[in-house]
């Protein structure tokens, strides 16, 4: 089966095999892996034809644990948390879960609507990331893609100014804890006219596959970073 633009995820040019997935996270020294966050954590989006109905952290935890089967996986992201709900609701139970790769996606609800406060949403992300960091935990985040180029994103053109000041945030603090950080902001991905969930907010899966691609050769990269520096 294949989507309307005829891409199968077996033959999707954005996307690396699942034996290839496995080889660049071989060594990988983590064990506990936990996301926190709002939707996008949670991976929620419509199906895509010719992909597997999953999200991008399922997919990432899919292989760190097809590598390594002994890890262990927590995922607490849910629609519509904001920065406030994942300090008073997230953290307490991602802490006890005692990861050491953690993924932070926050931030999109809290400037969803005019006159969200930036300060506010910088400040609850630093308790975060502060918090988590000082576990020593593998710290992980991303930027959300700039999507709003297409014709079919002009609805919510509007959201466009106060997603790239969320982007200039989780750059920010992400780099101020060594975080592997993914900037998806010019990816080539933006520019698929079917990447988006009928309420044009979420990716489909197929997006979600190439999140996952892009993670895994991050995480690559830092543990051989790693490597590289022993």
């Amino acid at each position: 089966m294949t989507d309307h633009h005829g891409r199968t995820e077996s033959a999707d040019p954005m996307l690396i095999s699942p034996g290839s997935a496995r080889a660049l996270l071989r060594d990988a020294p983590w064990r506990r892996y936990a996301v926190l966050g709002d939707s996008i954590a949670q991976g929620v989006g419509e199906a895509s034809a010719g992909y597997r109905d999953i999200g991008w952290a399922d997919r990432v935890a899919e292989v760190l644990t097809a590598v390594h089967p002994e890890t262990a996986y927590l995922n607490t992201g849910r629609i519509g948390a904001t920065s406030d709900q994942l300090l008073a609701e997230q953290l307490a139970p991602v802490l006890e879960f005692r990861p050491d790769l953690v993924h932070i996606s926050c931030g999109g609800n809290d400037l969803f609507h005019p006159g969200g406060d930036t300060d506010r949403l910088r400040a609850n992300l630093e308790t975060a990331f502060s918090a988590l960091a000082a576990t020593g935990a593998q710290l992980c985040a991303f930027t959300v893609a700039d999507v709003w180029e297409t014709e079919r994103m002009a609805p919510m053109r509007p959201m466009r100014p106060r997603m790239a000041e969320l982007n200039a945030i989780v750059r920010d603090v992400a780099g101020r804890y060594d975080a592997v950080l993914v900037d998806f902001w010019d990816h080539p991905l933006r520019l698929r006219p079917d990447l988006m969930s009928t309420d044009l907010i979420h990716f489909t899966t197929g997006g979600h596959a190439v999140v996952a691609t892009e993670m895994i050769r991050a995480l690559a990269a830092r543990i051989s970073a790693a490597a590289g520096s022993i």
